[in-house]
């Protein structure tokens, strides 16, 4: 999930159980430093936060939402799942990268966020060409009931925002949902544990 960690060094780590206990996704929120820091003394930090408030900017301006864009990307292939979805608006129009699992292949999709039209065609890679890690991650995200759309949903309830950008990560053996959500002039990110993604 390239760009939930390109920001993890602006984010604030979110929990809220209590709220996430009655939530249909029944997912376990996990709260702790983000795990990478940006250092200030490479005389970027404010180049950074001003790319970042244009980012935001941009993405407030869009009439998709990121649910729409992954059910515009599911409903290219029937059955389809979203594995990875991020906001891009610092390319000329702004729009979703979409990666959706179908079919043993990894279908990428490129969402403009202001009409919801597919930009450029669809690219597809076999699962066979990706790594081990990412094989097995794709393989337990087939294997559970609840998707990154009922994760996205969560998120945004539980920090009162909108998410930017979501996928699966795996740390220490477990794999979960990490969700970046804009709330107020804040970037929060929230980590699902859905039930049933332990590593065996």
């Amino acid at each position: 999930m390239t760009t939930a960690k390109r920001w993890t060094s602006q984010l604030l780590a979110f929990a809220l159980p209590v709220l996430l206990i009655a939530a249909p996704a029944q997912a376990v929120v996990t709260a702790g430093t983000p795990t990478a820091l940006h250092s200030d003394t490479d005389g970027d930090a404010e180049a950074d936060r001003q790319a970042v408030s244009r980012e935001i900017e941009r993405f407030r301006s869009s009439s998709i939402t990121i649910s729409q864009a992954m059910a515009i990307a599911e409903a290219r292939h029937a059955g389809a799942t979203t594995a990875d979805v991020s906001f891009d608006g610092g390319s000329g129009v702004p729009v979703y990268r979409v990666k959706t699992l179908h079919n043993d292949r990894i279908w990428r999709h490129t969402i403009n966020a202001a009409t919801g039209e597919l930009v450029g065609g669809e690219a597809a890679l076999p699962l066979a060409e990706l790594d081990l890690e990412d094989r097995s991650n794709l393989a337990a995200l087939g294997a559970i009931r609840h998707r990154l759309a009922d994760a996205v949903r969560v998120a945004e309830r539980a920090a009162s925002g909108k998410a930017i950008s979501g996928g699966l990560v795996r740390e220490r053996g477990r794999l979960s949902f990490a969700i970046v959500v804009i709330s107020g002039d804040d970037l929060k990110e929230v980590i699902l544990e859905p039930p049933g993604a332990r590593a065996k």
